[in-house]
């Protein structure tokens, strides 16, 4: 055309025909799809590679050829006769020298998102988002494909990219919604299994590096990094018993948790990671087999590096693809399910990596961190902390909480370092924290995100369940939100841990120099609604294994651990074990390899593992072992102060009604006969637990299986027996009767 021609008004400038051949178009849809014009109606198409564009009708025959305005593959016409009354249901026919193709404009579709979401999002209170934004297939006006959306309101231009589109970012430039800063286009004809991320430039015009989607569902493998298109919404459920049965007051339920990172849990051939279904068929019948309640899974969600052991992710929607598809996950859960297995994720809204496909300066600057580094970056991971006063971040955190307990029917979230979120100087130095409006040191933003997501948890009615892992002394932890608490079910006890395992590592003859390290616990245990953790943490780094940290020989490191697992057992509190310390696995934890599951062809090994198998039994079946796990009426110390004999006694109670348990255990390598204990009742008392039977490894000292308890006032109570205690031993007993 002449640059002295005048052209048509119903033509498009020339620079926004420049503008969107170079992908640098504000607002595309203002220029391509269908416009009515006083002229008629026009077509716009970007389509690359293509030499002729026609527009086809319904029944594929051409109704209009467009003209090429640009050789990149701008395309435009003037509809008249009956193509100008095709409207917006068209297609599009590219023809080259070698080829030719149909394509549906997805500049001619209305937005998918509405006002609705604009506004809850930036309020920062949409719980649906994760059916809103991400890579969401649906049909769209009566045509199926993938509407995308992503929240980047800084960005210049947002496109999708893939391999549905050669990963050309001029193809998909996305509409931007003003109210909201969210991106969004409808992709006819993509369909899941598409692989894709969005190309961003930044506002001072900077192409950013590729992103993943936040809202991703789906990824590759790593070390690819792009999100794929999945369904989360079409499993079909066979756990609907199992949802109805778990309201109630998991306080009052038993509660013992197996611990496990599924990628060091077992490997398969060849050093691969198992499969979710190989890890269904294995993990689930062992972990219902020692007769545990939950399993917690260590972050399943997308991370990039397998040594953070998943507490650095990147995909929160997306369970991890190295066990494989979505659905798989799904399969994993209900088969839990159908075992008596709940399902506990560790979820991670405390930090994210930086690596440059994820959250990070997502949109050119900070966007999802804040955007001070005092606040916004974490000095003890590399990693970036969350906007928690940004209500369109809060809105993300909130669903993707939700989003794996409605989809994917998780039963409860242990929620990671919680204490980094409350404290402002957190690992800081002076000088290097940035206080509240206040002058103090507490995050009230992260205190109102943690209330909030509890509060939205326990909302649902579903009986799911939140866990927090706070190290410190924070008041209410797992109070409810309404009695000025954060709202947590549960609280991991960091500081019984501690202690005990302190104590465990002494040699016995220096115990009795320690022995409040085991009752310190008790002045504190009902402050909160504790579980009682021996994680991962404490068999890494460094620390070695549980049975490398007891003390004396062979026989004694294996006898010590067995009382010590039934102190914990008969103790108040949920129960946690991080795998392979059920049966005494030697080494230090690597999340490299799998578990020395060889051990368990040794008897001590094999020993060890019954007394777990036992221990769950008992505990789930007894409820003065669990009933009143929180409660200060359900304990009673018998034997506080014997320092001299380490031993220790105490009485579990359950409601009324139930039969009371006395648990003494002896953490010397010296039995204690004819030791005297108050019991708070007479009559028969059965043992039902003995860590030191022979069936387990021990020595196979006892009281026969039964005691005869006489009304004898002692320590307090008014019954009384003298009993054997056996060396380096826990013994339990139920009253059966007068």
């Amino acid at each position: 055309m002449s640059d002295h021609a005048v052209s048509p008004a119903w033509m498009a400038r020339q620079s926004d025909v420049d503008a969107i051949v170079g992908g640098r178009h504000g607002d595309p849809f203002a220029v391509l799809g269908p416009h009515d014009t006083p002229e008629g109606p026009v077509v716009r198409a970007f389509v690359p590679h293509a030499e002729f564009l026609d527009v086809v009708d319904s029944a594929g025959r051409v109704a209009a050829r467009l003209d090429r305005r640009d050789d990149a593959g701008f395309f435009e016409g003037l509809l008249k006769g009956k193509a100008a009354k095709l409207g917006r249901r068209y297609t599009l026919r590219a023809t080259n020298r070698s080829a030719s193709w149909d394509l549906i404009d997805p500049y001619a579709f209305a937005p998918f998102l509405g006002a609705t979401d604009d506004y809850l999002l930036v309020e920062g209170t949409h719980r649906r988002l994760f059916e809103r934004l991400g890579a969401q297939v649906v049909e769209h006006e009566g045509v199926a494909g993938v509407n995308f959306a992503v929240w980047a309101p800084n960005a210049a231009r947002v496109s999708v990219v893939g391999d549905f589109n050669a990963w050309d970012g001029r193809r998909h430039q996305m509409r931007k919604r003003i109210d909201s800063g969210l991106w969004e286009i409808f992709a006819p004809g993509v369909d899941v299994g598409a692989v894709y991320k969005y190309e961003i430039v930044a506002a001072d015009g900077r192409l950013l590096p590729l992103k993943a989607d936040p809202f991703g569902f789906g990824s590759e493998m790593r070390p690819s990094t792009a999100s794929v298109v999945v369904r989360t919404d079409r499993f079909e459920w066979t756990d609907a018993e199992w949802i109805a049965k778990r309201p109630g007051d998991d306080r009052r339920r038993p509660m013992s948790v197996y611990e496990v990172h599924l990628g060091s849990w077992a490997k398969a051939d060849w050093g691969r990671f198992l499969t979710w279904d190989e890890l269904a068929d294995r993990l689930i019948p062992y972990a219902a087999g020692l007769g545990f309640t939950h399993l917690e899974l260590l972050p399943i969600s997308e991370h990039p590096f397998d040594a953070s052991w998943g507490y650095q992710p990147i995909g929160l929607f997306a369970p991890t693809r190295r066990f494989g598809e979505p659905e798989g996950f799904a399969r994993f859960v209900d088969k839990a399910h159908a075992a008596g297995l709940g399902v506990i994720l560790d979820w991670v809204p405390a930090h994210f990596p930086t690596d440059e496909h994820g959250l990070r300066e997502f949109d050119g600057g900070p966007l999802y961190e804040h955007a001070d580094p005092r606040r916004g970056f974490h000095p003890d991971w590399n990693t970036a902390i969350y906007d928690f006063g940004r209500p369109e971040v809060v809105s993300m955190l909130c669903a993707n909480a939700l989003f794996w307990l409605e989809r994917y029917h998780i039963d409860g979230l242990r929620v990671d370092a919680v204490a980094s979120m409350l404290y402002l100087d957190y690992s800081r130095k002076e000088g290097e924290w940035l206080p509240n409006e206040d002058g103090g040191r507490d995050n009230r933003e992260a205190v109102a995100f943690l209330r909030r997501v509890n509060e939205l948890v326990y909302g649902l009615g579903t009986g799911a369940v939140t866990i927090a892992e706070e190290s410190t002394a924070w008041p209410g932890v797992s109070a409810p939100v309404y009695a000025g608490g954060l709202g947590f079910g549960f609280k991991w006890n960091m500081g019984w841990m501690h202690d005990t395992l302190d104590f465990m590592s002494r040699e016995a003859i220096h115990r009795r120099w320690h022995h409040d390290q085991l009752t310190f616990g008790l002045l504190y245990a009902f402050a909160e609604n504790f579980v009682l953790p021996l994680s991962h943490d404490e068999v890494v780094h460094g620390k070695g294994s549980l049975i490398g940290k007891m003390t004396g020989d062979h026989w004694q490191k294996f006898a010590n651990l067995r009382a010590y697992y039934g102190f914990m057992w008969g103790h108040p509190g949920k129960k946690l074990l991080f795998m392979g310390q059920e049966f005494g696995q030697w080494a230090e934890w690597n999340h490299d390899k799998s578990l020395d599951w060889h051990l368990t062809d040794y008897p001590e090994h094999r020993g060890l593992q019954s007394l777990l198998r036992d221990l769950n039994r008992v505990y789930r079946d007894t409820p003065a072992l669990h009933a009143r796990d929180c409660e200060q009426e359900g304990f009673r110390w018998v034997v506080v102060e014997d320092r001299d004999q380490s031993v220790y006694a105490f009485v579990r109670f359950g409601e009324w009604g139930d039969p009371p348990v006395l648990v003494v255990s002896n953490f010397t390598p010296m039995p204690r006969d004819h030791y005297r204990l108050g019991f708070p009742r007479a009559g028969r008392w059965r043992e039902i637990l003995n860590s030191d039977a022979a069936c387990y490894g021990g020595s196979n000292m006892g009281n026969g299986g039964e005691i005869r308890v006489e009304e004898r006032e002692s320590h307090g109570l008014p019954a009384s027996a003298a009993i054997l205690v056996p060396p380096l031993a826990t013994v339990m007993f139920e009253w059966v009767g007068e």
